[in-house]
């Protein structure tokens, strides 16, 4: 897929020995009990392992891939950690669980442990996967820490290192400490006060001390602050690797949620962060949504808008977590695996009610969306399934380009046709010497339709029709599904999300030809992200322009609708839009219990099926807002104290 990803291929052969000493390391952190140990066959000691100085790069793909491989060799047999399965103990699949599961955009049906306690909020001190998502925080930040140590002056003097490479090893310090900054924001965020070591504490046995979220939240913002001028200006660094605007962002996100983290708001700093992130030469590109979650998102437009990226390559990047689990859960039932580029689907995930609610058309009027998009023309639709019927008159579309022709429409069960002035004359129907389900003839067969409100393309040009959603982000699989769930176990139980596939533009499969592994990069951060923040932290009173923020809004909405039939006004843009915008924009992107947190609605208010282990869903204590020190650790480390509640 890129340079990239071939260098993290070659650094998963070659840096094995080199991550014995780390591995030591982080386990000597973590153990109360002395370790002297020593390798006792032929493998490197750190300094032995530098000598070669591609060693450098290769240990900062190895902090980079701590998101997304889980282990040495993949995609399993040599797991970073033990206690797990290895596909379940990934960072990326873990992290996602913790901001998705446990919210109203996700639930899932498997029965393995204690996983569906997440989605429950009813977990303990004690659920293996909290734990092991704590455990792989703590590994990746070992994993900066001993870069860091590896990279001082001293070690580079005392092994010559030339002038050329010291210029390179600085920016990728500046890397490794953005990769431990974004790390520590992530434990911060679900556990508050862990246990915390940087590269300036012994590497042997010792008992970490636990840091307040208040002061952690001081070090994430130092450290970010501090790396600026070090790091590669935006959009200039190797795809999948971070630059400033990747540490601007994590201090947005700090910043945007700084009165949960410390109690005193920072929303003006906000609107500085995403202010010079928006500056950079970031856009929302004019593809369809859905082109931003296929395997060519590297290169099909969506990279435009991506402010940092995890890569994942099907040949290159194997394991069973991260964009693997991503497309396989949630496909089951009656989707076909042929339609998201793989051998099979796992039938794990879905989404609540809830969630499909947010696409609700209750107070969208198709008539005034029309008129929106362009200058009312004579071509209309009818027909059964339309409000007027076969005796008309038609339901008028607008001119979008020359001969194409657009409208929405709530149509019931029926049929429909196209026709020109309320006139029989010219009248296109259903094609049936194509093979194209969409094309069009004239006088054609009557074409069906299903209860809904669509918008509907004519192309007079090639004789091609489509009827989408209204919003093209609802990417909702409903065929088999049943919307309210009244058992977790069963994958009809829930509407399915079909947002990851595993195909490009064209419809071809990613390049794992097995159909295990996948292309799709997953996108930590992007612009509309940044826009929506903008807009929050307008609303809170951070400064900024209402009306740039309305504008941001529409830019999003408009790529979503596909024209400008969903802009909102002003007097639309509140919190309460804002909270249900972000969901129906990054929803499955890893970002929905933090934002439930910010807005109140996580814990002890807002409702959705099965939370609090109930069918019709419950409020749960607000000390659920934060995950539990895991209990092994507290039996370990006599300086931690657990979370309030637990």
């Amino acid at each position: 897929m890129n340079n990239y990803i071939n260098n993290r291929a070659m650094m998963l052969r070659t840096i094995k020995s080199l991550l014995f000493i780390i591995t030591l390391a982080f386990f000597m952190q973590s153990c109360e009990d002395r370790l002297d140990l020593q390798p006792e066959d032929e493998r490197l000691t750190a300094d032995s392992a530098f000598e070669d100085p591609a060693a450098y790069e290769q240990f900062l793909a190895k902090i980079y891939a701590g998101i997304s491989l889980s282990g040495q060799q993949g995609p399993a047999g040599a797991p970073d950690l033990a206690g797990l399965d290895e596909g379940f103990s990934n960072y990326l699949r873990l992290y996602w669980k913790m901001q998705e599961l446990t919210t109203d955009e996700a639930i899932i049906g498997w029965n393995d442990g204690t996983i569906q306690d997440l989605h429950g909020q009813v977990w303990t001190s004690g659920n293996e996967f909290i734990r092991t998502m704590y455990t792989r925080l703590m590994y990746q930040v070992t994993l900066c820490n001993e870069f860091l140590r590896q990279t001082t002056d001293d070690k580079l003097d005392s092994r010559g290192v030339e002038a050329s490479l010291r210029t390179e090893i600085q920016t990728y310090r500046a890397e490794a400490r953005f990769m431990r900054a974004l790390t520590y924001w992530h434990a911060m965020d679900l556990f508050a006060n862990p246990p915390f070591v940087t590269e300036d504490d012994p590497t042997g046995a010792f008992l970490p001390e636990q840091i307040q979220r208040a002061d952690l939240f001081d070090f994430i913002e130092t450290e970010l602050l501090d790396i600026l001028d070090d790091m590669v200006a935006p959009r200039q660094n190797e795809y999948g690797r971070a630059d400033r605007a990747a540490a601007q962002m994590v201090l947005a996100k700090i910043y945007l949620n700084a009165e949960v983290y410390t109690g005193a708001s920072r929303y003006a700093d906000v609107i500085t962060q995403v202010n010079n992130i928006i500056g950079e030469g970031y856009t929302i590109p004019q593809i369809p949504y859905y082109h931003s979650f296929l395997a060519d998102n590297d290169s099909n437009g969506a990279q435009d808008e991506v402010i940092f990226t995890i890569p994942f390559d099907g040949l290159r990047t194997q394991a069973f977590g991260g964009m693997t689990f991503l497309v396989h859960a949630p496909v089951g039932g009656t989707m076909d695996p042929a339609d998201f580029g793989i051998n099979g689907g796992w039938f794990g995930v879905r989404t609540t009610p809830t969630f499909v609610d947010q696409f609700s058309l209750d107070d969208f009027d198709p008539a005034v969306a029309t008129s929106a998009i362009g200058p009312l023309s004579d071509w209309g639709l009818i027909g059964s399934g339309t409000p007027n019927g076969w005796d008309g008159p038609d339901i008028p579309m607008a001119e979008i380009d020359t001969n194409v022709y657009q409208g929405y429409i709530t149509f019931i069960d029926g049929e429909m046709k196209f026709r020109f002035n309320n006139d029989w004359s010219l009248n296109y129907g259903l094609d049936p010497s194509s093979t194209n389900p969409n094309a069009l003839s004239q006088d054609g067969p009557n074409i069906p339709v299903m209860a809904g409100t669509y918008k509907v393309t004519l192309d007079v040009n090639t004789l091609i029709y489509s009827i989408d959603s209204v919003d093209g982000r609802e990417l909702l699989y409903t065929d088999g599904q049943n919307k309210d769930i009244e058992e977790v176990g069963p994958f009809n139980q829930g509407y399915a999300v079909a947002k990851y596939r595993n195909v490009d533009v064209d419809g071809n499969p990613g390049s794992d030809a097995s159909g295990d592994h996948t292309d799709i990069d997953f996108p930590m951060f992007r612009l509309a992200d940044a826009y929506l923040m903008y807009a929050e932290a307008v609303l809170r009173g951070g400064g900024g322009s209402t009306s740039t923020a309305v504008d941001y809004i529409n830019e999003i909405r408009q790529r979503a609708y596909g024209n400008a039939g969903g802009n909102i006004s002003e007097s639309d843009l509140t919190l309460d839009f804002i909270i249900d915008e972000r969901s129906r924009e990054l929803f499955f992107e890893a970002h929905r219990r933090t934002d439930l947190i910010r807005f109140g609605e996580f814990s002890d208010q807002g409702i959705w099926q099965w939370k609090g282990n109930v069918p019709q869903g419950t409020t749960t204590d607000s000390f659920r807002d934060l995950m539990p020190i895991p209990a092994t650790d507290l039996g370990i480390n006599t300086n931690l104290t657990q979370n309030p509640g637990y």
